[in-house]
């Protein structure tokens, strides 16, 4: 069932099927780089999942650097110095992964130009043609 915005239901990931481990951060912050495992791995399983089959089918099917081919989708997330705010920011990047294939693209159908244009492209195309016929060599 569609909602109001046309698209189709979110498929929420459960926080019981995430794995998540405390590492520490890389690159520049001093002293609490070193000493504070702030920045988190996110570890999940989408064979061993509760998605739905064709979600699985799809996520496996990407072609992410984050999916190993044991089917494990792993993310790091370290912007924060805090470690339940990198967690959480973890946790809305997998969401993100899993709705981007959850969205089906609807068919095109091809349709009929219509006849008023048709006519406008027709009439476009004589007065390009006449403006271009005016660029030649001028005969006295």
């Amino acid at each position: 069932m569609r909602g109001r915005t046309g698209r189709a239901p979110v498929i929420a990931v459960r926080e019981d099927e995430v794995e998540f481990s405390a590492i520490r951060a890389q690159g520049a912050g001093g002293q609490n780089v070193n000493k504070v495992s702030s920045a988190v791995h996110l570890r999940f399983d989408i064979r061993a999942s509760s998605l739905p089959d064709f979600i699985k089918e799809r996520l496996l099917a990407l072609n992410d650097n984050r999916i190993s081919k044991d089917g494990v989708v792993v993310i790091k997330a370290q912007q924060s110095r805090s470690q339940e705010q990198n967690r959480l920011d973890a946790l809305v990047r997998l969401q993100a992964l899993v709705d981007s294939v959850a969205h089906v693209a609807r068919t095109r159908r091809a349709t009929k130009p219509t006849y008023g244009s048709q006519k406008r492209r027709l009439e476009k195309k004589t007065q390009r043609g006449s403006i271009k016929a005016l660029r030649g060599k001028v005969v006295d």
